[in-house]
């Protein structure tokens, strides 16, 4: 609470995130020019003037919008630095200018004192500091927010609207760290396989008789069972059982899609090796024939997101799956 009584005053803030503490402090220490990337509706740029970024000492300017866009002159010459608007200010923007007082990493707190700006016309002295914490339990942070001034009158408001306005970014900015994680992490991977059978045949092998397919690729699957529901019927679970560079994993799979007019079918892994690596992991497969002639395309189609930056992309096992489609159609041909 801010100390009405006095010049001096204090505003504290407390907002819950679920990027992590030193994604946050990271975002204000090593990349605080990308901030407008997470709040293009509030920041619209970061300066850096002096030194380094997130090093004590440097002088870093901010353009921010606190209302509507204005722009600032000197003269003839456009000031495009730290802006906002508060009700108080008459709908006048204002200008900060700011220097890195203190990073401490291991606490992932930044701390900016304003050093110039109008912002100054009203406040002999004003502060940010910023500190993000991990929660204790779960994943996700604190992030706590300390504005630290000295108005120049009892007539000048206390800077509330501004303390929103932090906790307002610092969601912005949480949305987006998440946004750049989820996107890193998801992938997809598809590919087109030509082959010599029938699209309404390749689909039947993966729908009718997924069990045959050892059969048609014993170096690579060596076995198909069925858990509970029936062969090709959505809800469906089977487990597969099959050796993938150069080691036997099992997969137990979901049937989510199954639309025989379009010699579709989509299995979602629920169990298995593949989640040791990902988070989630799904395998769409459709058969087309083909424009012109006899044959077929096959698409394979995988979705997936990765536990962690350091899983590579599933390249070998779609190739795996381009592999395994040519012996099933080498299968189908001499069925025939």
């Amino acid at each position: 609470m801010a100390e009405a009584s006095s010049l001096a005053g204090k505003l504290e803030s407390d907002v819950e995130i679920k990027a992590s503490a030193e994604q946050f402090h990271h975002m204000f220490t090593a990349k605080p020019h990308h901030v407008y990337k997470a709040t293009p509706g509030k920041v619209v740029g970061c300066d850096l003037n002096e030194g380094e970024w997130g090093k004590v000492g440097s002088i870093i300017t901010w353009n921010l919008i606190h209302g509507n866009l204005l722009t600032l002159r000197d003269g003839d010459e456009c000031i495009s630095r730290f802006k906002y608007y508060l009700p108080d200010a008459e709908g006048k923007p204002m200008v900060s200018k700011d220097r890195i007082d203190a990073v401490e990493p291991e606490k992932n707190l930044i701390k900016m004192t304003v050093i110039e700006g109008d912002i100054l016309k009203e406040y002999k002295s004003f502060a940010f500091t910023i500190q993000a914490t991990p929660k204790p339990e779960g994943s996700g942070s604190i992030v706590h927010w300390h504005l630290d001034y000295e108005k120049i009158s009892e007539e000048i408001s206390h800077p509330e609207t501004l303390l929103q306005f932090c906790v307002d970014i610092s969601k912005e900015i949480d949305d987006h760290l998440l946004a750049e994680e989820e996107s890193s992490l998801v992938g997809k991977l598809e590919t087109e396989v030509e082959i010599k059978a029938s699209a309404e045949k390749f689909h039947h092998m993966f729908t009718a008789r997924p069990h045959h397919v050892s059969k048609a690729t014993p170096g690579k699957i060596q076995a198909c069972d069925l858990h509970e529901g029936e062969w090709g019927k959505v809800g469906s679970i089977i487990s597969w059982n099959f050796v993938h560079d150069g080691e036997a994993k099992v997969s137990k799979d979901r049937i989510d899609a199954v639309e025989p007019e379009k010699n579709l079918i989509k299995l979602t892994v629920i169990e298995g090796d593949l989640l040791k690596e990902y988070k989630s992991f799904a395998f769409t497969i459709q058969a087309t024939p083909k424009h012109e002639g006899s044959g077929s395309i096959v698409h394979w189609h995988l979705e997936y997101e990765k536990i962690s930056e350091e899983i590579a992309h599933p390249e070998t096992l779609l190739q795996f799956c381009v592999e395994m489609s040519k012996e099933i159609d080498d299968h189908l041909l001499a069925e025939e």
